[in-house]
């Protein structure tokens, strides 16, 4: 399959009753110097970055650091969303945003910068100013009155984290979900730490061949931040559904675990995770595209 899709390497967990039933890695995970997958060789998570910090976020509800839906201008500091038409009668809230629903109409995907690009700050990103590659975060519709998938929204719940808890994100989460679950090969750390460097795979196109540079960075760290690898991934899904059992309370209580995997009733999503059904079962999970790499958890 690899030489079918012209993917030069891919790594694998599989989950079977709550534990890692095998994990393995194939391929190259650099072209350039031959370097093998193996089950540590880090990925970037992309998209699938939004759901680990959903639990993040959900964790510090959870604290009591802000509620669910507490209007999201109440808890930011540095940066404020728009006022408008739209939020007169419902505000925008931490459950609207992580769930698409909050009416943020850009429906971001982020490119990533060089390595040697200077980074916007969040609120540079969420201003759209140059050379952000991205215009402003703005709403196009009242919350929850629609579905639109938003990388924004994302990443305005990432600056409200950020100011609500004062640390930076990377530590929060460091703290708060992957030391808890033992996710020892993950980081949201952008620019990836040269101590694992080693550990990652490089950006390849879609022909197999390696990219300019050797991945890009990623500033917008809730949205498509997280370097990390099957294995850690698989470590999530099992705290997300041991919690769901009852069986385990390491970051979050089984209430507010259910809100991960419960639609909000507007779109596919709940707070973090997509839902949906597949023949008789249905299934939480998340995909993620980035710059040279693709990937998908369900």
């Amino acid at each position: 399959m690899l030489k079918q899709y012209e993917v030069p390497g891919v790594s694998i967990a599989v989950i079977n009753d709550f534990k890692i039933d095998w994990a393995q890695g194939y391929g190259i995970a650099d072209v350039e110097t031959g370097a093998r997958v193996g089950v540590d060789t880090m990925f970037q998570a992309a998209s699938i970055s939004k759901t680990v910090a959903a639990m993040m976020s959900m964790r510090a509800v959870q604290d009591g650091t802000f509620t669910l839906d507490q209007d999201v201008n109440t808890i930011l500091k540095t940066w404020k969303l728009p006022g408008d038409d739209y939020t007169k009668d419902r505000p925008v809230t931490p459950r609207g945003l992580m769930s698409h629903t909050s009416g943020t109409g850009d429906g971001f995907g982020f490119p990533g910068y060089s390595p040697n690009t200077p980074l916007r700050t969040v609120p540079q990103i969420l201003e759209g100013v140059p050379p952000s590659p991205r215009r402003a975060v703005r709403r196009v519709r009242p919350p929850l009155t629609g579905f639109k998938y938003s990388g924004g929204a994302v990443t305005i719940q990432q600056l409200a984290l950020t100011e609500a808890i004062g640390k930076p994100f990377a530590q929060i989460a460091r703290q708060c979900v992957l030391d808890p679950i033992g996710m020892t090969n993950s980081t949201f750390e952008q620019p990836l730490p040269a101590t694992r460097e080693n550990q990652a795979a490089r950006a390849h196109s879609r022909t197999g061949t390696r990219m300019g540079d050797a991945w890009h960075v990623y500033p917008e760290l809730a949205a498509a931040g997280l370097w990390t690898t099957p294995t850690d991934l698989a470590k999530f899904l099992i705290e997300v559904q041991k919690t769901l059992a009852g069986e385990s309370t390491k970051v979050l209580s089984r209430p507010l675990m259910l809100e991960m995997v419960t639609p909000v009733g507007v779109g596919p999503y709940a707070v973090g995770f997509s839902v949906e059904k597949r023949g008789e079962g249905w299934y939480f999970g998340h995909g993620g595209s980035n710059w040279g790499f693709q990937c998908s958890m369900i």
